[in-house]
Order: C-alpha cells, then sequence, then structure tokens
C-alpha cells in the first residue's frame, strides 16, 4: 500500500463505512445493558497491549478482541478494537489510511465474530461457565472472525495488484491463520468466563501470561531470521562487489522469482523461501576468480569449467542455513535444463526441483535485460520473447508462463534494465557468442 491505487482507497473507505454501519446499528435488545466500563477496560487493555506486542513482540492482542466479542453485545464489542487499531505505530506509508484500514478490519471481524457467538446463545453459555456448550458458538465466531479478516484481506490484495484467482484461492489467506486464532478463542473464552466469576476481571487477566510467553518465543524466533537474513545480505554484497557488472542482479532475480511463485499460487512462506533461492543464486561466484568473472569477450573451455563450478560452491556455502529449505536445491540446480544439457548434473524434466526452475527462469531474464561485461541489455519484450523460445527444452513453460502474465500486469522497472537505458544491439555478435544464444546458458554467454 505505499502507492495505493485509487480504487484500493475507494475499497478501504467503503470497509470503514461499514464498520461505522456495524458500530451504530443494530443496537443491542433493550433489556440488555452494555457495560461500558467492561468497553473502556477492554479497550484500554487492547491498546497497551498492542503497544506492547508490536514494540517487544509479535502479532495482535486477539484473546482481549474475542473476550469482548464474548462478553459484550456485537456493536460494544466492535468498539473495544477502535483505539488499539488507531494507536498502535504504523512503519510504512500512508499511515493515516493503513491505520484506518486496520481498524474498519478488526471492527467488522470483531463485530461478526460478536453476532454470531450472541445469534447461537454463546452469551448464556458464557455466564453460566458452561464450557462444553460454549465451545460450538466459541467455534463459530472464531470462524467468522478468520472469516472476515480473509475476505477483506483477499479483496485489497487483488485492488493493490494480486490476481483475483491468487488472492482468493491463497491456502495461507485462511487456513493458516485459523489454527493460532482458535486458541486466542480458547483464551478469550476464559478470560470471558474468569471476567463474569467471582474472581472477577483481574483474575481475567491472568490468562494473557502464558499468550505473553509465547509472543517472547515468537519474537526470538523472528529475531533469529533477522540475522540470518543480514548473514543473506552480507554474501550477496559481497558477490556485488566481487562482479561490479552484475550488482543488484541478486535482488533483482530475488524479485522476479518472487513474481513467479506468486502467480503460480503458492503460499507467503514458500514465496519467501524462494525469493531466498533467487537472492542466493549466485553466491558461488565468491569461489570463482575474479578475472574470470569480470573477463571481457571469450571464454576458454577451461575457464568455462571453473565458472561452472560455482552453483556447487554455493550450495556448499549455504547447506548450514536451515531455514532456507528447498532454496537450497535451486542454489545447486539452477543451471539445470529441462533437456539435460544443463549443469552440474545434467538433471532431466521434473527431476529439476521445482523451485530451481522457477529460478532458472528468473536468472535467464534480468540477465538478459542488464548490460554485462560482453553484452548490452536486451528489452524486456525481446527477454520473454527469447524465454518463451527456449520454453520446453531449457525453461519450465510454467514458469515462463507465470513471468510473462505477472510482467504484464505489475510490469519491470528496476533502472538497469534495457527499457530504462535503450542502448542499441550490436551490429555484430560479440567474440564468443552466437546469435540466438542469450538464453542458451541461462545469463548470455557465460554461465554466471
Amino acid at each position: 500500500m505505499d502507492a495505493v491505487p485509487a480504487r484500493a482507497r475507494a475499497y478501504v473507505g467503503g470497509v470503514a463505512l461499514l464498520a461505522l454501519v456495524a458500530l451504530l446499528c443494530p443496537r443491542p435488545p433493550a433489556e440488555v445493558r452494555t457495560s461500558w466500563w467492561a468497553v473502556l477496560l477492554l479497550a484500554g487493555l487492547y491498546a497497551g497491549s498492542e503497544l506492547v506486542a508490536r514494540s517487544r513482540f509479535v502479532g495482535t492482542c486477539y484473546p482481549v478482541l474475542l473476550a469482548g466479542a464474548f462478553l459484550l453485545p456485537p456493536p460494544a464489542a466492535a468498539l473495544v478494537a477502535l483505539p488499539g487499531a488507531l494507536l498502535a505505530p504504523v512503519t510504512r506509508r500512508p499511515a493515516g489510511l493503513r491505520r484506518i484500514w486496520r481498524a474498519a478490519r478488526l471492527t467488522l471481524a470483531v463485530w461478526a465474530a460478536a453476532r454470531v457467538h450472541w445469534r447461537l446463545g454463546g452469551r448464556d453459555a458464557v455466564a453460566g461457565a458452561d464450557l462444553p456448550g460454549a465451545l460450538v458458538p466459541v467455534g463459530a465466531a472464531v470462524l467468522a472472525f478468520c472469516l472476515v479478516l480473509a475476505v477483506l484481506d483477499a479483496g485489497i490484495r487483488t485492488l493493490t495488484g494480486t490476481s483475483p484467482r491468487v488472492a482468493l484461492g491463497r491456502p495461507g489467506l485462511l487456513t493458516r491463520s485459523l489454527g493460532p486464532v482458535a486458541v486466542h478463542g480458547l483464551a478469550g473464552l476464559m478470560m470471558a468466563v474468569l471476567w463474569l466469576s467471582p474472581y472477577g476481571p483481574v483474575a481475567a487477566l491472568l490468562v494473557l501470561l502464558p499468550m505473553c510467553v509465547a509472543w517472547w518465543a515468537f519474537a526470538q524466533y523472528h529475531r533469529e531470521r533477522a540475522a540470518h537474513q543480514a548473514t543473506i545480505r552480507a554474501l550477496v554484497q559481497a558477490v556485488d562487489i566481487k562482479d561490479g557488472y552484475t550488482r543488484g542482479h541478486s535482488e533483482r532475480v530475488g524479485r522476479a522469482t518472487m513474481m513467479i511463485a506468486r502467480e503460480l499460487g503458492m503460499d507467503d512462506e514458500r514465496v519467501e523461501t524462494l525469493r531466498f533461492a533467487g537472492i542466493l543464486h549466485d553466491v558461488g561466484k565468491l569461489g570463482v576468480p575474479t578475472r574470470l568473472l569480470r573477463k571481457e569477450g571469450a571464454l576458454t573451455p577451461e575457464e568455462r569449467r571453473v565458472i561452472e563450478l560455482h552453483p556447487e560452491y554455493g550450495h556448499e556455502m549455504v547447506r548450514g542455513i536451515r531455514f532456507l529449505g528447498e532454496a537450497r536445491a535451486a542454489v545447486l540446480h539452477h543451471h539445470e535444463r529441462l533437456d539435460g544439457s544443463g549443469y552440474p548434473y545434467g538433471l532431466v524434466g521434473d527431476r529439476i526441483p521445482e523451485s530451481a526452475r522457477v529460478v532458472a527462469v528468473a536468472d535467464a531474464f534480468d540477465a538478459m535485460t542488464s548490460t554485462r561485461s560482453y553484452r548490452r541489455a536486451r528489452p524486456v519484450a525481446a527477454a520473454l520473447a527469447e524465454l518463451q523460445r527456449c520454453a520446453g527444452r531449457q525453461f519450465d513453460p510454467r514458469m515462463v508462463g507465470a513471468l510473462v502474465r505477472a510482467l504484464a500486469r505489475h510490469g519491470w522497472h528496476p533502472s538497469v534494465t534495457a527499457d530504462s537505458h535503450p542502448v542499441p544491439p550490436p551490429a555484430t555478435p560479440l567474440p564468443g557468442r552466437r546469435r540466438g544464444e542469450s538464453a542458451r546458458d541461462g545469463a548470455g554467454r557465460r554461465a554466471v
């Protein structure tokens, strides 16, 4: 949402208007009294929890929101989310629009959860501490909460560039959030039961202690992951310094890999893994003599064999980084070809890991659209035509088609492409290169 399209801004405005309607009507029945001190206490608790969670931990304090949904009428329960959503820090622009979006989506989700819980008789079950009987309305309320968030998020993803098929069919959109929110729902149920018990609200707050421990553990995991990412950045910077002509190549391949993976409908976790694969695919060049990487003109067969060792060097460097998963296989096999003529092992067809087939297309695309020491950059359209020509022999047609569709939707605007810096192509082939050989080895004349 850094550069938010007008249609997405209108969508956020519409969701905010729906949230306002949910807050104002329908009002609870006259015989049901809203405990406004409970609304204020829960809203303050949620706001404080959000500030602490976002500064020291990870995630949001759903148990407080769901406890409000189980204790209060729907409009009052929806009010609990507003202060925390509006006051919590925002790290990306536009901050105001993001705050409105966060407040509106949480307000609607809590309202829907409270409405479902109310309709299924959950309020009486909570008041009577009927825990087996309360589980059904609580489960339905959690499902409604997750469903509203998933639908709203799918809408904003679609309007900001994600294809409707991917946005609506992405498996992680609902299923990955349902389990954690179900745990938060049970914590919210315990809070609600203790709140109405003789022990009162103070006892209900004790439920948050184990949740804080879980947040702390999750935050530790993210800090460890950030340390790994810093290591990856250092490796990529070392490669960029060693081979100045390919500066920025790794990041661009990571971006193109991510675009292909999203177009194929992969979940967020796998998209991130493949982005790492794209970023690290050439890390093995640290083991290749600099004079070969910067050499202008033709490579000798011996020099080419030395350069072709870089996937194995790279695999040795990253195989100890456990969280990379299938990215390690992509580093090793991104120069394999469907027809078996690639390296290092000459794998054929589906025996090449899928991650490596994605990176191979992204690598070749950026190599062709970037200026190198041995040839000028080519326009994006020419690079895509070359990829399509080589699909089925060198590249996986699915990956090529996914890249074509993604670029048609999002475009490609790095500053080093031929489209940004038009340069006339050489009149004659460069030494050591035949016409039509641009994608032959996945990176122009040579295998780097």
